[in-house]
Formats: C-alpha cells, structure tokens, sequence
C-alpha cells in the first residue's frame, strides 16, 4: 500500500454520494465547513490536517435541491481543490463522475465560441488537481485537454458492469440503440456484451437551440424487438422523446432508456412521464435507468437507479495502491 494516507473529502453538494463511497471504504470523511455568502461568493475549508494524504475530493455538478448552479458547483470544487493544495496534500484526485461541460469539447456554431471542456481541465489542474475521474465522459479526447505532467484523467466505463444488471432486472431487450452518430461506440460496446443486434439513429440538430432536435432517423430495423436506448446523459429528454417516437413508429416493443447522467432538467422529468403514460395506454413497458451519480428523490415506479459508489470505490481503492485501474472496473462489477 502507498504510504500516503488514503483521506476523502466532499463539497456539500456531493456528501450523499461521498457518505455511499465512504461507508464501501470503511473510511471517514474528512471534516469541512462550506461557506456561501451574501453576495454568492463561497470557500471551503477543511477542518483537520491532511498533509502528506492521498486525497479524494467529491463533487456533483448538478442535482436538484440546494439552488446552486453547475457554476456555483465547480467554483466551489475548484475552493475545495486548492485547500487541500495549500494544505500540503500530497495529491488531490478530484472526483466528478459527471465532468462538467463535457458536451462543450468543440466548437458546433460558427466558431465563436470556447472550448470549456478544456477550460475546465485547465482549471482544475492550475488549482492543484493531479488527477480526475469521470464517468463515461461525453469525449474521450476531453483526456487530451490536461497536461499529463501535471494531471491526468481517469474515464470510466460502465458497459460490462450496467450491462450485467440490466440483465439481471430484465431491462437489456433484444435490440440496442444508439440515440446518435456520436455515441455509436458506446452502444456497440453494450451490444457486444449482450450479444444483441444493434441499430442507430441519427439526429438532426440546430445548435442555436440548446437541447433542440428537430428529426430523429433510424437506421436499421426494430420490428417487434424490445429495444435498449443507451446513452451517456438525459438533460431535458427532447432527443430521448423524439428518438421513442422513431423507435415505436417502426415498429418497436418495449422501450428502456439508460444513462449515466440523470441530469434531468426541466421539463425532463414531464417528458418521460409523458412517454411512460403513452406505454401504459398502449400496453408496452417504458423504464428509464440512470445512476447515482445525479441522485433524485421520490422517483416514480418506471425509473430504475443503478448504484456507482462500489464502482468508484474499487476505483479509487487501486488508484491509492498504485494498480490498475482496468482490474478495479472489472472487480467493481459485484457492486452493481
């Protein structure tokens, strides 16, 4: 085991998740005190000592609950990560299974405008991050936006892992389905591993709209399958709607609609409620499944959560010892 002490510590907004990941350890959580001014200005301080620790800090971009924006979240990360720098850590991995504007990871409307993906790993690392771990991050290249001398991303995949439980609850279907050109791989993966048929659709977007799709198109067949939409986050559930729509007016049985972030904006929440009134009338099964890393309370009957803290965990339990990060995901499925 390395010699620096194994130490977790969470902003606020997080504490949920970090108490699940907390109690999988067997460790405590580091004492802190979140302050937010008058004025909105905030800091965070850590409340015994933690130099020379190997520290962990968590924080949820987004969630509902406390008001605060994705904004407010991540300067409130970036307080927490240059306290433990000053403080003498001896490394702070910072812990945001959803990354914040992953979906920013290029330039989509004419070219005036800035790459904020990066410009959040910029962040992070000049604030004393010397690694982050992410979860099915929107980009892979988003890796290459940090300075590998200075900090380094961990992604983490859920394919086997959900795959499995999908199994297990009777969600996986016969047929998977890429809700887009862009998370094809994604939807190959799962595909491969539930040894289904795979289909994809292709979405027609104006960018000058946030969360606007205009048309969803199939490509490939789903007559009489039960089908399994995958994809890597829910916002506002239009593209999830609009692909439902394409999917049943060809013919599809069940629906099950998978993320790993609920992120679920208004009027998301409507939407799918919408669609699984629409199941019940029409006799077919509609499930939405989305993992804790954005937790919601008081969820209906048709949403199912897929737990991520033994995940993160085992993850962070090799990262400590110096192993592979590969092997912790492939243990972390007995969590699932």
């Amino acid at each position: 085991m390395h010699e620096a002490r194994l130490m977790l510590l969470t902003c606020e907004a997080a504490r949920p998740f970090a108490e699940r990941v907390a109690r999988v350890l067997d460790r405590p959580l580091v004492r802190t005190r979140e302050t937010w001014f008058a004025c909105g200005e905030g800091k965070l301080n850590i409340g015994e000592h933690v130099r020379r620790g190997d520290l962990y800090v968590f924080q949820s971009m987004v969630g509902p609950g406390d008001g605060r924006s994705p904004y407010d979240r991540f300067i409130m990360l970036l307080h927490a990560v240059e306290a433990a720098a000053l403080s003498d850590a001896e490394s702070v991995t910072v812990v945001v299974p959803y990354y914040p504007g992953a979906r920013q990871d290029k330039r989509k409307d004419g070219g005036r405008e800035g790459i904020s993906a990066g410009l959040f790993a910029r962040m992070l690392q000049d604030a004393g991050a010397s690694r982050v771990i992410a979860v099915e991050i929107h980009n892979e290249a988003i890796g290459g936006m940090f300075d590998p001398s200075r900090c380094r991303l961990e992604n983490l995949y859920l394919t086997q892992r959900l795959a499995d439980w999908l199994q297990r609850e009777g969600l996986a279907g016969d047929t998977v389905v890429a809700p887009d050109v862009g998370g094809l791989e994604r939807a190959r993966r799962f595909a491969s591993v539930l040894e289904s048929d795979l289909v994809a659709l292709s979405k027609e977007r104006d960018y000058s709209t946030p969360n606007k799709v205009h048309r969803a198109t199939l490509i490939g067949g789903v007559q009489g399958k039960d089908v399994l939409l995958i994809d890597d986050m829910i916002d506002t559930a239009g593209s999830v709607v609009a692909a439902v729509d394409e999917l049943k007016a060809h013919g599809a049985g069940n629906v099950t609609v998978a993320c790993a972030h609920p992120v679920f904006s208004a009027p998301a929440w409507d939407r799918l409620a919408g669609l699984a009134a629409r199941a019940k009338a029409e006799g077919w099964r509609f499930a939405v499944v989305g993992t804790d890393s954005v937790q919601h309370r008081d969820t209906p009957t048709w949403y199912y959560e897929y737990p991520l803290h033994g995940l993160i965990a085992e993850v962070i339990r090799h990262i400590h010892a110096r192993e592979s990060v590969a092997h912790a995901q492939d243990r972390a499925s007995r969590w699932g």
